[in-house]
């Protein structure tokens, strides 16, 4: 068996013919080439998630503070008022967009 990685579609395969019942686990085990163990791990993640594979949600540096909502709002805000000052446009999204920014994030 070893370490390898199992394709989706036999992963999916196996669930089905385990749900379905036409063969025995032992049988799909041997079919499939992974183990018991494996195959109760993939048959956790399908009712958990309902899919057979995990999703990779590393994210790499900070969080964003504003989404485009936010981003829209600052920008709008800056072409119909382009006299406004940081310290104005700071306080007007945190009072609209409940978003507390430095104005370096504007800037």
């Amino acid at each position: 068996m070893g370490n390898h990685r199992i394709s989706q579609d036999v992963k999916l395969a196996a669930i089905r013919l385990h749900e379905h019942g036409p063969l025995h686990l032992q049988d799909i085990l041997e079919c499939c080439n992974f183990s018991e163990c494996t195959f109760y791990h993939i048959l956790k993640l399908w009712h958990d998630t309902g899919d057979v594979v995990t999703h990779n949600q590393s994210f790499h540096g900070r969080p964003h503070l504003l989404d485009h909502d936010d981003l829209d709002y600052v920008l709008n805000l800056m072409q119909s008022n382009p006299d406004y000052f940081l310290d104005k446009l700071l306080s007007l999204i945190k009072n609209n967009c409940f978003v507390s920014v430095h104005f370096t994030t504007i800037f």
